[in-house]
């Protein structure tokens, strides 16, 4: 994540797949990192609305997932570096979730409410 001004980080959202931080706007623009493949934000607000959550605690910076034991610990290990937050509040759209699916992915909720035995 690039520098944040200060007036910007009312517009920082969260991927409620990946837990990336980014501004709206970034995630309009490119899409998320993580996800663009079976997401499909780019140029798509609507579903950046959808998709991401402006509620989310805690922030987490990685700068080599491969490697973080605290990757390993939030499920972030093979992802790109990074700002993630910890938790991030917001229910997928059931068509969201179930084109996860059908990608070959498990859609686990990044607010808490899944534990590590139940992923």
């Amino acid at each position: 994540m690039s520098f944040v001004p200060g007036n910007q980080q009312r517009h920082l959202r969260a991927c409620m797949v990946c837990s990336i931080v980014q501004i709206q706007q970034r995630f309009i623009r490119e899409g998320c990192p993580n996800c663009e493949s079976f997401l499909d934000l780019q140029n798509r607000p609507e579903t950046v609305q959808e998709c991401t959550s402006q509620v989310f605690e805690g922030l987490i910076t990685l700068a080599d997932p491969s490697k973080s034991w605290v990757a390993r610990w939030q499920r972030l290990d093979g992802y790109v570096p990074g700002v993630y937050a910890v938790k991030v509040v917001g229910l997928l759209p059931e068509e969201v979730v179930q084109t996860i699916e059908n990608a070959g992915g498990r859609y686990v909720p990044r607010d808490g409410t899944v534990h590590d035995d139940d992923a």
